[in-house]
This record gives C-alpha cells, sequence and structure tokens, in this order.
C-alpha cells in the first residue's frame, strides 16, 4: 500500500479527458478559440465572450459554457486545418445560423477592443467555407460591432 500512495505522488502527469469528437457545435467553439488566439493574445474579455457566446447559442449554463471552451481550448491547440472545422458547420447547420455564427466570430474578435489582421483573415476564410454572402457577412460584423 505504502508503494501505491508513493507512486500517487510521483505521478508527474495527471491523465487527459479525450478530445471532444468534433461535431458542428465544437467546431464552432474551437474556431471562436481560434480567432481570439490568432493575434497570439488570448485575453480575458475574448474568454467572456467565447462563454457568453456558447451558453446562448447551445442554452448552457455559465460554468457548462466555461467546461465546452475549455474543451475547444485544447482542440485549439491540437487541429490544423481550421477549413475542417468550418466545413462541419457549413455540412450540418442552415444559412441563416451559419450567418450567426459569423457575427459570433466578429464579436471575438471585437471583445478586446483590438482588431488585428490575423483576426480578421481568419475570420473571412471561415465566412467563405461557410459560404455566407458578402452582404450578410457584412451585415453580421455590423451587428456584431454595436451588440
Amino acid at each position: 500500500m505504502l508503494e501505491q500512495l508513493a507512486a500517487f505522488f510521483q505521478r508527474k502527469h495527471v491523465p487527459e479527458a479525450p478530445l471532444p469528437a468534433p461535431d458542428a457545435r465544437v467546431a464552432l467553439g474551437t474556431l471562436l478559440v481560434r480567432v481570439a488566439m490568432a493575434d497570439k493574445a488570448y485575453l480575458f474579455e475574448e474568454i467572456e465572450q467565447i462563454d457568453r457566446i456558447l451558453a446562448k447559442a447551445y442554452d448552457l449554463k455559465p460554468i457548462e459554457a466555461a467546461k465546452m471552451r475549455a474543451s475547444c481550448e485544447r482542440l485549439a491547440f491540437e487541429i490544423k486545418d481550421d477549413v475542417e472545422m468550418a466545413q462541419l458547420i457549413r455540412d450540418n447547420v442552415e444559412y441563416e445560423h451559419r450567418r450567426e455564427k459569423v457575427e459570433a466570430l466578429w464579436q471575438v474578435v471585437l471583445a478586446d477592443g483590438i482588431s488585428d489582421e490575423r483576426e480578421m483573415a481568419l475570420v473571412e476564410l471561415v465566412e467563405k467555407v461557410l459560404g455566407v454572402d458578402r452582404n450578410d457577412s457584412d451585415a453580421a460584423r455590423l451587428a456584431a460591432s454595436i451588440a
């Protein structure tokens, strides 16, 4: 028993829970995180905005939204292809809701008060993959700026 106790305290790494299987919900959360991290500054305002977006979009309590974001953060470090995440949304979400997802991405870009070119470029890439019309995209960006 003493050996088991010693082994427990010598363990350097707690095994992590497996990454969530990507679906449209997880894809949105992951893209929100990736947009926030695109400028290499992942700020509290952006994290807070992501939690609000996830809570509202999926009817989650604040703790549930924070847990979902945390899982999406882990996935954001693992994925290499933002297009794949955007395609999951495009293939599983109706057009009007895809436009709402674009608005959510712009809300994250604008959350810290600093519009970085890398963040904007990622949102524009996702918009194209989602197949969101330019006029709808502009309307989503405007709505995000006044929200």
